[in-house]
């Protein structure tokens, strides 16, 4: 098995490697080179960085390193069902933290689902610490009106008066990278949603208080059908409030961290 630089593959072969890879996974991950594109823009996946396995001339396994910074992410470890447990996962892993650590990161964040014992076993062998619970949300649309305000004041508000870091996926620079990101404010907190296709997207939100919280999702709801807010701290006030409107949990993950 040899391990080689991401960027030595399309972004087409890319996408068709990252599905073979989740393959049978919890949650199955269907993605094609637009999404791929997507992912390495807004979530800055370094290419030259990341590694794909390759045995006997044929690709079988992935893992993709973002960095931003002193920081760097893992956006995705997948293997080809063939190949699997065979230790091209831990190789792919060890590649990219090797790669991390020229390259000045000092961090290394994942996500992994709660279910995913081998891989929280795998990652906890290589040094990664539990930090905190993070879940997926989803919620019904509803009809209401949206007190719009422009992205950038309502994010500027956001950023003064969080009170925890975002997750990689919701940062702020994933948030400048998007398209079709809009801005609610109500007295005392404010949002960023991203509305697609008819369907949005929680991005950021931060109120001084419940009801502020629950005005800001109630609006959320009428930009589009479901209403989605991935990776929210299990701790988070929002969480009691959305499952008071009827949302649910669809995956629940580990955020854990490399000190390199």
């Amino acid at each position: 098995m040899e391990l080689v630089r991401a960027a030595r593959f399309s972004p087409a072969e890319l996408a068709a490697l990252c599905t073979a890879g989740y393959e049978g996974y919890y949650i199955p991950l269907a993605v094609d080179e637009a999404a791929f594109s997507f992912m390495a823009n807004a979530w800055d996946y370094d290419l030259e960085a990341s590694r794909v396995a390759v045995t006997e001339g044929t690709p079988v396994g992935l893992a993709m390193l973002a960095r931003r910074g002193e920081d760097g992410w893992i956006g995705g470890v997948g293997v080809s069902t063939a190949a699997r447990r065979g230790g091209v996962g831990e190789a792919l892993m060890r590649g990219v933290i090797d790669e991390a650590r020229v390259l000045g990161v000092r961090r290394v964040w994942l996500e992994v689902l709660t279910q995913n014992e081998p891989a929280i076993a795998l990652y906890e062998k290589l040094g990664f610490a539990h930090v905190r619970e993070l879940e997926v949300w989803s919620l019904p649309g509803a009809p209401g009106g949206s007190p719009a305000a422009p992205p950038k004041e309502a994010h500027n508000w956001i950023r003064a008066h969080r009170s925890e870091r975002e997750p990689w996926q919701r940062a702020d620079e994933t948030v400048a990278h998007l398209e079709g990101v809009q801005g609610l404010e109500v007295e005392g907190g404010a949002a960023i949603v991203r509305v697609t296709g008819g369907r949005a997207s929680i991005l950021q939100l931060a109120g001084e208080a419940p009801a502020g919280v629950e005005a800001l999702i109630e609006l959320a709801r009428g930009l589009g059908d479901p209403l989605s807010w991935l990776n929210l701290p299990a701790a988070d006030p929002a969480a009691p409030i959305l499952e008071r409107l009827g949302g649910q949990v669809d995956a629940r993950q580990h955020e854990m961290v490399l000190e390199l």
